[in-house]
């Protein structure tokens, strides 16, 4: 895949530009050893070669092959979004995000790696972006480059990317109209998954802070419209059980099965600047069927 970019001054070395522009030493090495090639004004040059003002860079970067431990399955994916560089897919719930030792297969990283495949691209290489829980359904956002995946990471770091979801809890006097929820979440002393609110000073305490809106209000449920401003793990199930409105079905933080047999949660919109095209991306999913029949 090739990048073009522009000297914008005098005796700057190459690679000081390429990392401007986002390209880490990992990428570079990539470069460097797996067929790639730096280019200015047509001429094959090194990293440490010193551009002149308007010097035109040109960066070939390598093919990815797939990763091996990735099961390359089929199975039709609910595609949002697609461009060179970027795969926004709708999650459905009951599928794990990324294949791991509890989950071998049947995963959206596999799905993914099977799509990529059976596309036939140059980078059958899968980059997890944006991740969901098993049970959360959603958009969930894939790079399909590393190049791609080092940007939209960098935009993650700046807090480019917003993240809303919907959420059904059980109905609970301590949610407002509108709110902020600013408490520490860590591990739930004794357990390797559950996590809580923690006092500040707990060793795995970590700051989190999640927006929400009440959309509708219902004798037994609440909808809730929710951001994200920080991304720690099981944050909005450990936030909303602490307001005493766990989600429905998330069983594991207080809520009940009687009406979902899930945690009723959906990533509804992924908002952002496109990396390389610049312009504004804003993705809607619609509430799944399990949580639409409840309203």
């Amino acid at each position: 895949m090739r990048f073009t970019f522009q000297a914008t001054q005098d005796g700057v070395l190459l690679k000081t530009l390429l990392k401007q522009q986002g390209i880490s030493k990992k990428l570079l090495a990539k470069i460097k050893f797996d067929g790639g090639q730096l280019l200015v004004n047509g001429i094959k040059e090194n990293a440490i070669f010193k551009l002149a003002k308007n010097d035109q860079v040109i960066v070939d970067i390598p093919s990815e092959q797939a990763t091996p431990t990735l099961v390359q399955q089929a199975m039709p994916l609910n595609i949002v979004y697609e461009d060179d560089h970027l795969l926004v897919i709708d999650k459905p719930a009951g599928i794990a995000s990324v294949t791991g030792q509890n989950y071998p297969d049947k995963t959206m990283s596999n799905f993914v790696a099977g799509y990529l495949k059976t596309q036939g691209y140059d980078n059958q290489k899968v980059h997890v972006v944006t991740r969901l829980d098993k049970d959360t359904s959603g958009l969930m956002l894939f790079a399909k480059h590393g190049y791609a995946h080092s940007r939209m990471d960098k935009l993650l770091q700046q807090k480019g990317l917003t993240k809303r979801y919907y959420a059904l809890v059980h109905t609970s006097t301590q949610l407002l109209a509108a709110g902020e929820i600013k408490v520490p979440i860590g591990r739930k002393d004794g357990s390797i998954i559950e996590r809580a609110v923690v006092d500040q000073h707990h060793p795995t305490a970590k700051y989190a802070h999640t927006s929400y809106q009440t959309v509708a209000s219902h004798a037994k449920f609440t909808l809730v419209d929710i951001q994200l401003h920080t991304g720690r793990t099981h944050q909005i199930r450990v936030h909303f059980a602490y307001l005493g409105a766990p989600l429905l079905g998330d069983d594991l933080y207080g809520g009940y099965r009687d009406q979902i047999l899930r945690q009723a949660l959906h990533c509804h919109t992924l908002s952002f600047c496109h990396p390389f095209s610049g312009e504004i991306i804003n993705l809607e999913a619609s509430l799944p069927k399990d949580m639409a029949r409840l309203l």
